[in-house]
């Protein structure tokens, strides 16, 4: 009885929380659409910024998130032990990283920041993970921990970042994510975890955002938004996904690996997609383009809302796929590798094949 009531109150204190955090969101953005018109106004007339769409508008979104995310720290300590994040390490790593990816991002939105400055940043905060604790347990050799660790959190910042190219599309994805930590978290009934209560705030800023940022946009997140999203899913991903902060028992490095994949599935096969194209026709992988998953979709002929509604279903099917696979399958075998390998590879294969044959020059 006692555990029926204890998981009710935590069950009213995340929906207050989250509906609390939701309208506050809506608040700042529309306050931000508002008085900020003119802040991170994107498609710049020197063309250094490629988006999707033709028409300015300001790339403000990110300012929401770490908003949001600063206001549940803060609100955490009010319902659960503040020490528990004052005195965890890799809680602090978060905190700085976030800070690191939060900052250059507002500066690339303000200053045009260039490609190698950014890049030593996006390395600093997988320096401050992996200084705190945080990092992908996936070898013996701590040292290739160490190394996969800052390829892992370089590439999601780029991918999360680069995947910013259509109305709606990286904010889907976020919230995917985002959801699945949470479920993974709840279905162990860890609900004192300051992680749950931040990806809650984190959550309902991104639910926010959707409205102002599904097609026709009104604003855009801007790299302030990808680049922190960037390092607060990757963070969220090394935690949950690699290493499974609840696996009791002996860790399967091919289980690790497909949960990462269907976890990051999109920006993944986006990130791998463009690059093999690129430099297939011997073009710099970071400059931008008009020729991302996204935008093959759209060359085939679906308007913008679909586009976005195909990722939200590849998105919701992946989700579904974790749940069951921390769930229902008890002991790993080579099977469940190759089913789940089969169709990470479809998925990569049919995006592939679209893009080679519908893109922007073709």
């Amino acid at each position: 009885m006692q555990d029926f009531f204890k998981q009710h109150y935590y069950t009213l204190i995340f929906s207050i929380f989250f509906i609390c955090s939701l309208s506050f969101s809506f608040l700042i953005n529309s306050l931000f659409l508002r008085f900020f018109h003119t802040l991170g106004i994107r498609n710049r007339d020197d063309g250094t910024i490629i988006r999707w769409g033709a028409q300015s508008k300001p790339a403000i979104g990110g300012l929401s998130f770490y908003i949001m995310f600063l206001i549940s720290v803060t609100s955490f300590s009010f319902f659960f032990n503040p020490g528990q994040m004052l005195y965890n390490m890799k809680f602090v790593g978060l905190l700085i990283s976030m800070a690191l990816g939060f900052v250059i991002g507002l500066y690339d939105d303000a200053y045009d920041t260039k490609p190698i400055l950014k890049f030593f940043v996006q390395i600093l905060c997988g320096i401050v993970m992996i200084l705190t604790g945080v990092y992908i347990e996936l070898f013996n050799d701590i040292y290739l921990n160490y190394l996969i660790t800052l390829f892992w959190v370089v590439g999601i910042m780029n991918s999360i970042n680069m995947l910013d190219n259509m109305d709606a599309i990286t904010t889907i994805v976020s919230i995917s994510i985002a959801l699945g930590s949470i479920v993974l978290i709840t279905a162990q009934s860890d609900f004192e975890n300051m992680h749950l209560f931040v990806l809650v705030g984190v959550l309902s800023s991104l639910f926010a955002f959707l409205y102002y940022n599904w097609h026709p946009s009104k604003m855009y997140m801007g790299d302030t938004g990808s680049q922190f999203l960037g390092v607060f899913l990757a963070y969220m991903g090394i935690t949950y996904f690699w290493n499974d902060a609840y696996q009791s028992g002996e860790v399967i490095p091919s289980k690790q690996i497909i949960t990462a994949l269907l976890a990051f599935i999109l920006p993944i096969i986006d990130t791998t997609v463009v690059v093999i194209k690129r430099l297939s026709r011997r073009q710099s992988p970071f400059v931008g383009g008009k020729d991302h998953t996204t935008h093959s979709l759209a060359y085939i002929g679906l308007n913008d809302r679909t586009v976005a509604a195909v990722f939200a279903a590849i998105s919701f099917v992946s989700l579904c796929l974790i749940y069951y696979i921390n769930t229902y399958i008890e002991g790993w075998t080579h099977l469940y590798t190759a089913v789940f390998s089969i169709y990470f590879l479809l998925m990569l294969g049919f995006f592939f094949y679209i893009s080679w044959n519908k893109t922007a020059n073709g």
